[in-house]
């Protein structure tokens, strides 16, 4: 007598066990999703900048808003520039932080200035997680996280960084100075202005 029945469906042993366990792994993704930040909206991103030098001369492009909340597009669209040595991407959000990334071919550098803002902001959130860093117990231990050498090789050494992100001011005030010590200063002013009305 045969196994099969006129009955159809897949009666192969083990595989109305396997269905929690799937279930299961979906919900801990769902769970993940809710915890996630909600993205910064066109009033919360102070701007997005991409830097770099074609032929030795500064450029500096206003990017899409887009970027501000998705680091892995940054670095892609960072990856995209025609610069000579790579591209430097500067982030600035809420005027409460600001983020740093530099990608020279396959080699990306990330600076979060302040690591409290992963638990608020997407793009924070992705730099703590490409650095692997967790959020501090206590704030009290909050600060930087990331390259702080990351401009080292181009005129700002990791002490004048660290000394930015502990200033108490506006991260886009913050991310005109890392501008100008690069000298991109008059091509980033335009920029901003023109793209970001700062």
């Amino acid at each position: 007598m045969s196994r099969y029945t006129d009955e159809p469906g897949d009666d192969r042993p083990g595989l109305d066990e396997l269905e929690p366990a799937v279930e299961l792994v979906l919900g801990d993704v769902d769970d993940d999703e809710d915890d996630y930040p909600e993205d910064a909206t066109e009033d919360d991103i102070d701007l997005v900048v991409a830097l770099y030098r074609e032929d030795g001369q500064p450029v500096a492009v206003a990017l899409g808003l887009e970027f501000a909340n998705d680091l892995d597009e940054l670095i892609a669209q960072l990856r995209r520039m025609p610069g000579d040595g790579g591209a430097v991407g500067l982030v600035s959000i809420a005027s409460e932080f600001f983020v740093v990334v530099r990608v020279r071919g396959k080699h990306v550098q990330v600076l979060l200035s302040d690591e409290l803002a992963a638990a608020d902001w997407p793009i924070a959130r992705d730099a703590a997680e490409f650095l692997g860093s967790e959020l501090p117990e206590d704030d009290d231990d909050a600060g930087p996280i990331g390259d702080l050498d990351i401009l080292a090789d181009v005129g700002v050494p990791d002490f004048e960084i660290e000394a930015l992100c502990d200033e108490d001011e506006d991260s886009d005030t913050l991310v005109e100075r890392i501008a100008k010590k690069l000298k991109f200063g008059v091509q980033y002013r335009k920029t901003v202005q023109a793209s970001f009305g700062l």
